[in-house]
């Protein structure tokens, strides 16, 4: 493994095309594809840009001196390679000839200030009515899902709204890879870990959050729910761990809530699938769905209560707040 110094400076040498993007502070994201082809995101929109690697050695070069620093394998058995670079950005890269074009990168970006419920709400991302009601109902200690697809602004909004945590409380925060940071003056941080090129060392996010339950914690804040850890997560939201919070992939609140059914069907768990759905309707209070509108930004679309009560599978879910394409999040008048 590269030393820190060493490392940051073949970044400077390695990834020199896209340097002075590295640096933008505007820009969210930075995909390559393949030597001749670099497109950034600015404010949810892509860009194509002028630069270039000088060929494919080049790119596949500086891939390679960052698999190495991160101790991942980046060869013809390991063609995709997943780390971040020294100042938190997330990299996702694919090898020839898999990736047709050469080497083909993503490099998503993780701003150094943090969005705050006052930003979210100036940048009409929320209302301010909205913003209220999540407060009153993390406060209760309600569990919080946040929804939405790739890119939408999931972990933002989670962090963002992880403010409303009482300042005295112990909170656990689990990721696959450090990207909360929380503002409470008491919180432990746990990171999943990728098995060695021997299939040694894993650490999960399942291994992480039954751990975190005999860590004493107020609130469990998990980073993204995507396997087996959410039978897990469902368990302990019902078991007296309540007001925890985590984001999952879907585009609806209802298509959230099947998602975690999948996630648990799938860890092979013996429960019934009518216990499954019953868990889950108990265990998750409130979805707020979040989405990128037709011009890129980043908005809450729906915020929605999740009922307990389960009817031959079927979800009772009720809108509280709604958002029209891109209109105003407006209070839904027939949930009272």
């Amino acid at each position: 493994m590269i030393p820190q110094g060493i490392f940051e400076h073949s970044i400077t040498r390695y990834l020199q095309p896209i340097a002075g993007l590295l640096n933008d502070d505007n820009i969210s994201e930075i995909m390559i594809n393949g030597p001749d082809e670099i497109w950034i995101e600015k404010k949810g929109v892509l860009h194509p840009t002028d630069l270039r690697f000088p060929n494919t050695q080049a790119l596949d070069a500086a891939l390679t001196n960052i698999s190495q620093y991160c101790g991942r394998p980046w060869d013809e058995n390991h063609p995709i390679l997943e780390t971040h670079l020294p100042d938190g950005s997330r990299l996702e890269a694919v090898m020839a000839p898999i990736a047709k074009n050469g080497p083909t990168v993503a490099i998503r970006r993780f701003f150094k200030s943090k969005l705050t419920v006052a930003d979210l709400i100036q940048n009409n991302t929320i209302s301010e009515a909205a913003a209220l009601y999540l407060a009153k109902a993390i406060a209760q200690k309600q569990n919080v899902v946040v929804s939405g697809g790739t890119g939408s602004g999931k972990t933002s909004l989670l962090c963002a709204l992880s403010s409303f945590f009482v300042k005295r409380e112990r909170i656990v925060v689990i990721e696959d890879t450090h990207e909360l940071d929380l503002q409470q003056p008491h919180v432990v941080y746990l990171e999943s870990r990728s098995a060695d090129e021997k299939g040694r060392g894993e650490i999960r996010i399942r291994d992480l959050l039954r751990a975190t339950l005999r860590l004493r914690p107020d609130r469990i804040l998990i980073g993204e729910v995507r396997g087996d850890e959410a039978l897990d997560l469902i368990q302990a939201m019902t078991s007296g761990h309540a007001g925890s919070m985590t984001t999952v992939h879907a585009n609806t609140p209802l298509d959230a809530l099947h998602r975690f059914e999948t996630m648990i069907l799938s860890s092979q768990s013996n429960i019934p699938h009518q216990a499954i759905c019953a868990q889950i309707a108990s265990a998750i209070d409130i979805i707020v769905q979040i989405k990128r509108g037709h011009t890129g930004k980043r908005m809450v679309s729906d915020i929605s209560t999740v009922s307990s009560a389960v009817m031959q599978g079927h979800y009772s879910v009720t809108p509280i707040f709604k958002r029209d394409f891109d209109g105003p999040l407006c209070y839904v008048e027939t949930s009272k």
